[in-house]
């Protein structure tokens, strides 16, 4: 898959609509995390859209939460986003607010990782260390068991999205937490220069 703009275009466009530091910190979040799937996956040479991709898949919720993935193509469009890239980003609210189906490898991990980064971001702010390096499978299992903890955050979303990716919870679990400490640090530091 191809990207049609640059990252600072990216993170400019996801800026106009995008004020919250939670909205962006998961902007950022999504963004590294698809950016290790892909080449946990073998589309390295794609990482940069994978990215890409993650950086703007909630464009229009802080501003549209009830137009969520309806809005999107028309200001992604106007932000210089290809039909491609548009595609991608709409799949991953697929059954919620969008009839656009996961069909690729990275529309499937998107579809699944939205929800599942939200549920661990979660249960790192219960931690003492406030981050994911310390975190073990089992808490995050014993979390996801948790229908109070993190309501908001689909559990059939992740389970379908495991199932439609063909892995077990387990190793979702185990990469998706990998992949969020690969970026942690990262996304620290350039939250900080954005929203002070």
């Amino acid at each position: 898959m191809k990207y049609d703009i640059s990252r600072q275009q990216a993170l400019d466009l996801l800026r106009q609509y995008n004020k919250e530091a939670f909205h962006l910190q998961h902007a950022l979040t999504v963004e590294g995390v698809m950016k290790w799937f892909a080449a946990d996956q073998g589309f390295a040479e794609e990482a940069e859209a994978w990215a890409m991709v993650g950086l703007l898949h909630d464009i229009d919720f802080e501003l549209y939460p009830e137009q969520h993935c309806q809005k999107a193509p028309e200001l992604l469009q106007a932000g210089g986003v290809g039909e491609e890239m548009i595609h991608a980003i709409c799949s991953h609210g697929y059954g919620q607010c969008s009839d656009v189906e996961p069909v690729h490898q990275m529309e499937k991990v998107l579809f699944t990782v939205d929800e599942l980064t939200g549920l661990i971001g979660a249960a790192a702010l219960m931690r003492p260390s406030k981050s994911v390096q310390d975190m073990e499978v089992s808490s995050l299992k014993k979390k996801f068991k948790d229908k109070k903890f993190a309501a908001g955050c689909s559990r059939e979303v992740i389970r379908q999205g495991a199932e439609m990716l063909g892995w077990t919870m387990e190793d979702l679990f185990a990469k998706s937490l990998d992949a969020m400490r690969s970026c942690e640090e990262g996304i620290r530091a350039e939250l900080e220069t954005l929203v002070g």
